[in-house]
């Protein structure tokens, strides 16, 4: 299916373009969150009366977008996230108004929550590559670690694809195995048979 971004998707496409997904991950991720349209003839032509602003504003942010990609990229982010003992998945999910908060609060640059690219919500522990789109000409990349309280990670780095959330399965322990209970031998069925036959005719010799 064709569709208009509405704004930038990880590994999908930029803002005010076109991009192929598929079917499912249109309707079921994108449409609802308002991050894209169909790319029907209405909306293309909306799009290309837009087209001309939309250049106009990116040649004034471009400089800008630069100056914090260089301050941003490689940038390690830590949120701290609520789990039960010993789980990975988390009570609650990370926001991208999280993540663009815990951004200026380390690294003193300001981004907005719709500038943080996910392509799915984070709800488990684990190290994850986010993008942040800063202009349709300029990305970074942090790295996000989310820990629980302890500061454990659980997972190592995760890379979400289009259309697939991630869902690592919890660390439980093993439940312990039934002990084997031993079968008898052909041989000690016949020595069995054997005591039985005999004791059947010493029986039978009283």
């Amino acid at each position: 299916m064709k569709v208009i971004l509405k704004q930038t998707v990880a590994k999908v496409g930029k803002t005010g373009q076109v991009a192929n997904v598929a079917d499912g991950f249109a309707r079921n991720f994108l449409f609802p969150r308002g991050m894209a349209v169909p790319a029907t003839r209405e909306n293309l032509a909306h799009l290309e009366k837009e087209r001309a602003t939309m250049d106009q504003e990116a040649a004034k942010t471009l400089d800008g977008a630069r100056a914090k990609a260089e301050k941003i990229q490689g940038t390690v982010i830590r949120l701290v996230g609520k789990t039960a003992p010993n789980q990975t998945k988390l009570f609650g999910q990370i926001t991208t108004a999280e993540i663009a908060e815990a951004i200026q609060s380390d690294v003193g640059v300001e981004v907005d929550r719709r500038q943080v690219a996910l392509l799915h919500p984070i709800r488990r522990l684990g190290v994850y590559d986010v993008l942040i789109d800063l202009h349709r000409e300029v990305d970074a990349h942090i790295r996000l670690e989310v820990a629980d309280e302890n500061g454990w990670l659980g997972q190592p780095i995760i890379e979400q694809q289009p259309g697939e959330e991630v869902e690592e399965a919890t660390e439980e322990k093993p439940a312990a195995e039934p002990e084997a209970v031993a079968e008898p031998t052909p041989a000690a069925e016949a020595g069995a048979e054997a005591e039985t036959d005999a004791g059947a005719t010493d029986e039978g010799g009283e």
